[in-house]
């Protein structure tokens, strides 16, 4: 090997490296491309019906029963949200669900908190057998008790009235379950620290637990508020009479036998729509933190 061959060796070496790398680089950059464009293509998919719901509030009667069908409005108009005012009392549905979906959120978050709290953090005998009990709810389809919870709370005169379709919703064995989860993965060092100074397990859980609890409580209150927000069958079954009733049953009312009427059906869901998502994207940040922290992933 000569002086020459010796030189040149390192310079080819370190050549040589600075292609792999180069190569290398433009492959992740492929590759994140690729996968920036595929996580977008299942966006859009995932949010088509909403997007179809959105444009499809916008069309014209004659529009919408088009075919071939098309996603872009021809003609945008705002018939049908002044017409589902009209033919439906709107504004007292949006108040009838915001007192049911919203009382229940706030109650429930209250009792499942409580309920979690002594489940995680208060030694007493049977815990382990409430814990079972509260999993084999969890796994109890709400249909199986449907006809004797009504025919209870009709025995009480609670039927056709909001206390009646809050009332046995006030607590949930998802909540429990979920903040449980959660309550069990924080340091006892602040408990702890409290009952040294002479606490009392009330003021433990209100001073010390709830304030660590905000990310998992925001999160279970996304989740109650979403499924109340969103549910037929309960106040169908409990209202008999439009002017108790929540949306999705008095949206329920476009949609007959032989006829459903798309436009008012679409602008009433689409404003029903709205609160949910104000909702999710104000904490969206604790959603994702609370979900992280519950090990329910």
């Amino acid at each position: 090997m000569t002086v020459l061959d010796s030189t040149l060796a390192p310079e080819t070496g370190i050549r040589d490296s600075g292609v792999r790398d180069r190569r290398q680089l433009n492959l992740y950059r492929a590759s994140k491309w690729v996968l920036s464009i595929v996580a977008i293509l299942i966006a859009l998919l995932m949010l088509l019906p909403i997007i179809w719901l959105t444009f499809t509030a916008f069309k014209p009667e004659a529009d919408i029963v088009t075919y071939p069908p098309t996603l872009w409005p021809r003609e945008f108009t705002l018939q049908h949200f002044a017409e589902v005012w009209e033919r439906i009392p709107f504004a007292r549905l949006y108040v009838n669900t915001i007192i049911f979906a919203g009382g229940v959120t706030i109650i429930s978050l209250f009792l499942d908190s409580m309920a979690a709290y002594a489940l995680a953090r208060i030694p007493f005998r049977g815990r382990g057998v409430v814990m079972v009990l509260i999993l084999i709810l969890l796994m109890l389809p709400f249909q199986v008790t449907l006809i004797p919870l009504y025919d209870m709370l009709n025995g009480f005169g609670l039927t056709n009235t909001l206390p009646g379709m809050i009332i046995p919703r006030m607590t949930n064995a998802f909540g429990i379950f979920f903040l449980t989860q959660f309550f069990l993965s924080l340091p006892r060092d602040l408990e702890e620290a409290a009952r040294v100074d002479g606490a009392s397990e009330w003021r433990i859980y209100r001073q010390v637990v709830m304030p660590l609890a905000k990310p998992a409580l925001l999160t279970l209150g996304l989740f109650h508020f979403q499924y109340n927000w969103n549910d037929l069958l309960w106040p169908l079954v409990m209202s008999s009479s439009i002017e108790s009733s929540t949306l999705p049953a008095g949206l329920a009312l476009f949609m007959g036998q032989h006829v459903v009427e798309y436009g008012l059906l679409m602008a009433g869901s689409l404003l029903a729509l709205l609160p949910v998502v104000v909702f999710f994207l104000l904490i969206q940040r604790s959603f994702v933190a609370g979900i992280a922290t519950t090990g329910l992933k």
